[in-house]
């Protein structure tokens, strides 16, 4: 009686490892294949968001994710995608390129379906290439430098426009309504703030204004004075600074009372309210080149009056994108009619006319939005105030 029990007890374990064998085999066997996580049956679809949750762009990322909630709750509300639920996945990426890459893995090893945000171009590259590796969509709403879409990936999308858009836009307002001849550009080393001065530059010497300094400084400084006083020196008629809003006000909070009488303007990461608080009444009259704020779209009213009720406060400026992103993503999910991420990517390059709060969403062949907006806003009686855009033709006309 003894052995044959032994016998059968030998016969378990030994199936027991054969079928613990075969298990783990298939696991990491589904651990190499794009996407194989995602073909078990869960019972929500992940969208991943990485965002700064952390350091001087924080409060940028923390409304970036309050813009993907209201998205996520709205879809939810009809019925979710594919009969599922969407599940945010919010990763803290803090603006950092070794942060971003451990983000990614992070999402990654989470089995998101897709993933919607990034702020910070430099934290956006290396977490692209993460999920490059693993096939998995990337839809951007506020990373503009120009090299994510031109890896060559086909993972990737954005739902807002690039800097070397937003440069001919600043140098044509430049000359065309400011009518200035001398310029200063600076930018703060960053992979965003250095490609949008490149591209402002080129576009300003092409318009035949004198640029008479393009430059640096260190982010995270008490004083910069001493850059200030040299681009005093230099006598321009505009200073634009295309670096984020965090070291923005402190450079307009010092140009003034250094006593420079230049125009002062900014590129899309300074249209945050911080500027205001930072830079106190010297903000007022500093121009900002940026794509359009939610409450200047014609068809966000619904959405600022929702976001204001959620969170007791407006919308900062790329919620709204991020709200598109989440949309346009799911609206994909639904066309490919799988959660996989090879389909998903498939089916947002099919994308031509998604009818974002922002506008149609389309995206070119690189993955770019067709139809990218810029307007310039005014800073005045510490708000926002929509200033000048162009219209079809190209002219200049201020905006109601």
């Amino acid at each position: 009686m003894n052995v044959q029990n032994n016998g059968l007890a030998d016969a378990t374990r030994a199936l027991r490892q054969a079928f613990g064998a075969a298990t783990l085999g298939l696991a990491v066997l589904a651990a190499f294949i794009p996407g194989a996580a995602h073909s078990q049956t869960t019972q929500t679809i992940k969208i991943g968001v990485p965002v700064p949750l952390s350091g001087s762009s924080a409060n940028a990322g923390t409304d970036i994710v309050n813009g993907a909630k209201l998205a996520a709750a709205r879809i939810n509300a009809a019925g979710g995608v594919l009969g599922k639920q969407i599940e945010l996945v919010p990763e803290d990426d803090a603006c950092d390129a070794q942060t971003a890459v451990q983000a990614a893995q992070k999402l990654v090893d989470a089995g998101v379906a897709a993933v919607a945000g990034g702020y910070c171009s430099s934290a956006a590259l290396p977490e692209l290439t993460t999920f490059h590796r693993a096939g998995i969509p990337y839809v951007m709403d506020a990373s503009t430098n120009p090299k994510l879409t031109e890896m060559g990936y086909d993972n990737v999308f954005r739902t807002i426009g690039r800097d070397d858009e937003q440069g001919p836009f600043a140098a044509s307002f430049i000359k065309n309504v400011l009518h200035a001849k001398r310029a200063a550009v600076i930018d703060d080393n960053t992979t965003y703030a250095k490609g949008l001065a490149q591209n402002t530059v080129e576009a300003l010497k092409k318009e035949g204004v004198d640029v008479v300094y393009a430059d640096s400084i260190t982010p995270g400084q008490m004083d910069y004075s001493p850059t200030l006083t040299k681009v005093a020196s230099l006598h321009p008629d505009v200073i634009y600074y295309t670096g984020y809003f965090s070291e923005a006000g402190l450079l307009v909070k010092e140009a003034r009372q250094l006593g420079l009488k230049a125009t002062l303007m900014g590129g899309d990461a300074t249209n945050d309210p911080t500027l205001m608080k930072t830079a106190g009444p010297a903000a007022d009259g500093m121009i900002i080149t940026t794509s359009p704020l939610a409450q200047f779209l014609s068809g966000a009213h619904g959405f600022v009056d929702d976001y204001t009720k959620a969170y007791g406060h407006g919308p900062g400026p790329y919620s709204v994108y991020e709200y598109d992103a989440v949309g346009v993503t799911a609206k994909a999910i639904a066309a490919a009619k799988s959660t996989s991420p090879a389909a998903i990517v498939a089916a947002l390059h099919k994308i031509t006319d998604y009818p974002g709060v922002t506008g149609t969403i389309g995206f070119n062949p690189k993955g770019d939005r067709s139809r990218a907006v810029y307007i310039t806003i005014i800073v005045r009686n510490d708000e926002f105030t929509a200033y000048q855009r162009q219209d079809a033709a190209g002219k200049w006309v201020a905006m109601k």
